[in-house]
């Protein structure tokens, strides 16, 4: 019987170029040979079909679930997914696009009416401590069933293993078969260069179709300085292939092209599409070992750097590409544009990063920019046909494309006009806009968003979401973690290296920092806050974190965030009350930032205050733990930021050292020897000079900056932090902050110390000042 039904399938997929999807649903043992019989009926080569499972011993090319990415950028008749030890959303999204149109997604699963009450091991990763597997929902399965009997292209057969063991006949049932009766499609239609194009007739040879050809002609502007371009394209349209022609093209032409990607396999079919094309023209002359480098004949280079080292722009290039730049942070983005040339390639709805995020939170940056900006969208997919039904299907059951409200919806909304409402699952699972809303939202917030998040927000138990909404629409969204409130044998687990999944804040200060204590409070984290961004800077954002304040107050002990640390970002958590204990030593390797954990002890932030537990840890006040935590950590940031920040921490931005350091609410006494005190008078006041005592400098730029007592300039606190704290040269601080000369810049070091003598300074500093201005 299935016999028949997957060669149905698999003709009419093959006749339209589509895909189908054939679910497998009761029996695991029988579900496994129903897939290998199916494979056979398809007339599917064992070599061209991959079966995604944590068992092991098939006649298929097999893949562990959480090493799926190895199957992203490949082409495969048939993907089998055994979803039964191991079910996550990501592995979905990172295995559908490699089937070709014609070919068949398989997937072995429990029985569907039982499914979503099941637990795997996807499912403990949810639970969190505290919590447990059992805690854990099925919402998300619940969810993905319903799509599977909804969308068009999907054949749904139960199956069980009858008494005498028979798998291939009476134990199957067909709930839906699929079969869409689709028009044949034509194949691709072959590309020929346009007139007067530059790349070589080759590489519009290759491009598969007209979209590919459109967007490699506009590659060829970036041959001139003061060019970018733009790609956007769903997955699987073929832009990073066209990417790799012309970084062939450019590199034939002698131009040294610089690649980067949130990791190099997301820019293997670029480096494989340009090497092709350099090897049918004999141009590579030599090739690293590791394949991320390869020079042409004509002194041009092809070359691949992480986003961090790329940012620096390394050998001065002559063009940039970026790829997959939606999961790519805006500070890193903006680097690239002091690039002689640049190209933006970009997912718009896909596993890694969105599209939209880019487009909102970038777009404008470069636009205001000096380089010429030429935009170019793909639409025709290259692997299967664009009414492909599985795409559809895969895009809603991820939701992949959320996105949201379109902007005249909230364009009204205020602070004051707006509803603060709890989003539950059952009313984000009611709503399928909402939820949608809601989730393209949380999307902007983050870089890098994964299908494993939609699982997260609805069935992790550590998690709840707020938001505030005009006329039904979702104008802010605030995504909450639940933290500490450990045990005492987990926290001394933590203490001697354990992880414990889902407790950033107190596995920061646990494990990093040393307080054993850190986990004992119960707290609050924003994982992710955003506003609708044709609604910003109208104050949305406090409000949102006011009302949850309000709420959630008198329940825990601290409300805490962690992030990239950014000026901006540090200012806004300070405005709403959070304060700085962390701020990490190295950067992060993706976003290229360092980041920061702040903390809002709930007694002082919302309602009445009070917090959860008595949790004090040592040397605090134990009838509040959340602000106990906070002293102490505060108190260990500034020592340790006095000392860190003229070592791993000596290339920390001046203005987010500033900001963190604003927003620390640590004590500093100033308590400098005689000696001290009469250097830096002499060296203010008087001819003495900034080197015969650096430290004590230092003590009083660490008090300015944190108390913020004195009225120094941006670029006083900037030369504070750049010369004393992090101690860099006096002609790199000079030129850095734009001063005409190195002289210059000690004097005015000289005159930002005065005032904080005046300030800070005791009798013998008094005595030495008044000795110089001759009172």
């Amino acid at each position: 019987m299935i016999g028949d039904l997957v060669a149905q399938l698999r003709a009419e997929a093959e006749r339209s170029n589509e895909r189908r999807v054939l679910v497998l649903a009761g029996d695991r043992d029988a579900g496994i040979d129903a897939a290998f019989s199916a494979v056979e009926a398809a007339e599917i080569d064992d070599a061209d079909a991959t079966i995604v499972s944590t068992r092991e011993g098939f006649r298929f090319e097999r893949v562990s679930p959480r090493s799926a990415t190895e199957v992203l950028g490949r082409t495969r008749d048939a993907v089998i997914v055994d979803c039964y030890d191991y079910f996550a959303p990501n592995t979905l999204g990172q295995v559908v696009g490699a089937v070709d149109g014609g070919g068949l997604l398989i997937l072995v699963t429990p029985d569907l009416e039982e499914w979503p009450d099941r637990r795997n091991e996807f499912d403990e990763s949810l639970a969190v401590p505290p919590f447990d597997v059992e805690d854990v929902t099925g919402h998300f399965r619940s969810r993905f069933v319903d799509t599977l009997r909804q969308h068009p292209g999907i054949a749904i057969v139960d199956i069980v293993a009858d008494v005498d063991g028979d798998r291939d006949g009476d134990g199957m049932v067909v709930e839906r078969d699929g079969l869409t009766d689709p028009s044949e499609r034509t194949g691709h239609v072959p590309q020929s260069p346009p007139e007067s194009a530059t790349f070589p007739t080759l590489a519009y040879e290759a491009c598969l179709t007209r979209d590919q050809a459109r967007t490699l002609r506009s590659f060829e502007r970036l041959a001139e300085p003061g060019n970018a371009v733009v790609v956007e394209a769903d997955r699987g349209r073929g832009k990073s292939s066209a990417a790799g022609l012309a970084a062939a093209s450019l590199a034939a032409d002698g131009k040294d092209v610089l690649v980067t990607a949130p990791n190099f396999r997301n820019a293997t079919e670029l480096f494989d599409r340009a090497r092709e094309l350099l090897s049918a023209r004999n141009e590579i002359r030599t090739v690293r070992e590791d394949g991320r480098c390869f020079e042409t004949g004509t002194g041009g280079a092809v070359r691949f750097a992480s986003p961090a080292d790329a940012a620096d722009l390394p050998g001065d290039p002559d063009v940039v590409v970026v790829d997959e730049a939606a999961a790519i942070p805006v500070p890193l983005l903006e680097a690239f544009l002091a690039a002689d040339s640049v190209a933006y390639c970009t997912t718009i709805h896909g596993y890694e990063g969105t599209g939209r995020g880019f487009s909102v939170r970038f777009r404008t940056r470069l636009d205001e920019s000096d380089l010429d900006v030429q935009e170019q969208r793909l639409e025709e997919p290259i692997r299967y046909a664009r009414e492909d039904p599985v795409e559809g299907w895969a895009f809603r059951a991820l939701l992949l494309d959320a996105r949201p409200a379109v902007d005249v919806a909230v364009e009204d909304a205020e602070p004051g006009s707006v509803e603060y409402r709890e989003l539950s699952t059952a009313k984000l699972l009611a709503d399928e806009h909402l939820l949608s809303e809601a989730f393209g939202l949380l999307v902007l917030a983050h870089y890098r968003t994964e299908p494993n998040d939609l699982a997260r927000l609805l069935d992790a138990p550590n998690l709840s979401t707020r938001a505030l909404l005009s006329d039904g629409h979702v104008v802010a969204v605030d995504l909450l973690a639940r933290e500490g409130d450990l045990p005492a044998d987990l926290r001394e687990s933590m203490y001697e290296g354990s992880r414990v999944r889902g407790n950033m804040v107190p596995d920061v200060l646990t494990s990093q920092l040393r307080d054993e204590d850190a986990g004992a409070p119960l707290g609050l984290r924003t994982m992710r806050i955003a506003t609708h961004h044709a609604v910003r800077d109208r104050g949305l954002g406090t409000r949102l974190l006011e009302s949850v304040h309000d709420e959630f107050a008198d329940e825990i002990d601290y409300f805490s965030v962690g992030y990239g640390a950014t000026p901006e970002l540090l200012r806004f958590w300070d405005r709403a009350g959070y304060r700085t204990v962390h701020v990490s030593t190295t950067r992060n390797e993706v976003s290229g930032e360092y980041s920061a954990v702040m903390i809002a002890p709930a007694s002082e932030v919302g309602g009445d205050g009070g917090g959860a537990s008595d949790a004090g840890g040592e040397g605090g006040d134990a009838s509040n733990a959340g602000a106990a935590l906070l002293d102490r950590h505060a108190r260990a940031l500034r020592d340790r930021m006095r000392d860190g920040l003229s070592d791993a921490q000596r290339d920390l931005d001046a203005d987010v050292v500033r900001a963190a350091l604003g927003a620390c609410p640590a004590e500093r006494e100033v308590d400098l020897t005689p000696y001290g005190w009469r250097s830096v008078v002499g060296a203010s006041y008087g001819p003495g000079m900034y080197h015969a005592a650096p430290g004590a400098f230092r003590d009083l730029a660490m008090a300015h900056l944190i108390d913020g007592r004195v009225d120094l300039s941006d670029r006083e606190e900037r030369l504070l932090v750049r010369k004393v704290l992090q101690g860099h040269p006096w002609e790199q601080v000079a030129d850095e902050l734009g001063y005409q000369s190195t002289g210059q810049c000690m004097r005015s070091l000289g005159e930002a110390a005065k005032p904080l003598v005046d300030e800070y300074g005791n009798e013998v500093a008094r005595a030495e000042r008044e000795r110089f201005r001759g009172d």
